[in-house]
């Protein structure tokens, strides 16, 4: 199923998700780095970054319902899609407490923001997860008829259409 918000021929959500998700994550981290090394340096980064992956995450979530909207109705596709969306929500609201709670001292956040922090990791796990079977297994955002030989998306060709006219390694 292609995916209807597109850029350049590829899927925006697919292009937006890295952000909130490498984001959301690797300020997790710095907050396990922090918990070790008490550097405050570390958490005014984490601070940031779950700002910066809260609003790129809502970004990504327009592209990713507009995508949704598009799923048939009673597909295997439209139910995962509906538990991938929710659950990032939820990761996304929970990232935002987060925040939220160190808003005032991002440099000493209270534990609260890293329990959060650590249940949203987790779902997000699951929410990435269940994103990688829309597309891998569920060719959700895929062009019909894709291949490894496949034009390229600017030629305004069909990914269906086949063109062997190169050769690689002779």
């Amino acid at each position: 199923m292609d995916a209807r918000a597109k850029l350049f021929g590829h899927p925006v959500h697919q292009m937006l998700i890295v952000f909130p998700l490498g984001l959301l994550a690797t300020s997790f981290f710095f907050d396990i780095a922090f918990l070790i090394t008490r550097r405050t340096d570390l958490e005014i980064v984490a601070y940031w970054m779950i700002f910066t992956g809260v609003i790129t995450g809502l970004l990504a979530a327009v592209f990713g319902l507009i995508d949704w909207l598009a799923i048939p109705r009673n597909t295997r596709a439209k139910a995962i899609g509906v538990w991938h969306g929710l659950g990032n929500v939820v990761v996304t609201l929970l990232f935002a407490v987060s925040w939220f709670t160190r808003y005032g001292s991002p440099a000493a956040p209270i534990p609260t923001a890293y329990y959060l922090s650590g249940v949203a990791f987790v779902i997000a796990l699951l929410t990435g997860w269940l994103g990688g079977e829309l597309v891998d297994r569920l060719s959700v955002g895929v062009d019909e008829g894709a291949h490894l030989d496949a034009p390229n998306s600017l030629s305004g060709r069909p990914a269906s259409e086949t063109s062997r006219t190169h050769s690689i390694g002779t």
